[in-house]
């Protein structure tokens, strides 16, 4: 993959080139899929969707980064769900080559 993706959810604007997934807002966050999980969560009772990323390896999970969404924000991120799941394949990929 050489095109960037790009969605923004709230207030985070998220970014994908392939490799790194960056998430910017109050707080920045610089990821590469060969480092990390990626989960999306919910939506809850409030239809309030998740997103979390564990640094490191499965078999040594580091930080833990969660960014709650609410269900308008989720409804209105456009591109949004398709960068996730780019980054989950890319993750896949990343692990089947033994990375």
């Amino acid at each position: 993959m050489t095109d960037e993706i790009t969605a923004r959810a709230g207030r985070e604007f998220y970014t994908f080139n392939g490799r790194i997934l960056e998430v910017f807002g109050s707080h920045p966050k610089r990821f590469h899929i060969r480092n990390m999980d990626l989960r999306v969560l919910g939506p809850d009772r409030k239809g309030r969707p998740t997103v979390e990323i564990i640094a490191g390896s499965p078999e040594a999970p580091g930080a833990q980064h969660t960014w709650h969404h609410s269900a308008e924000e989720w409804q209105q991120a456009q591109g949004l769900e398709a960068l996730l799941e780019a980054v989950r394949a890319g993750i896949a990929s990343a692990r089947e080559r033994g990375a």
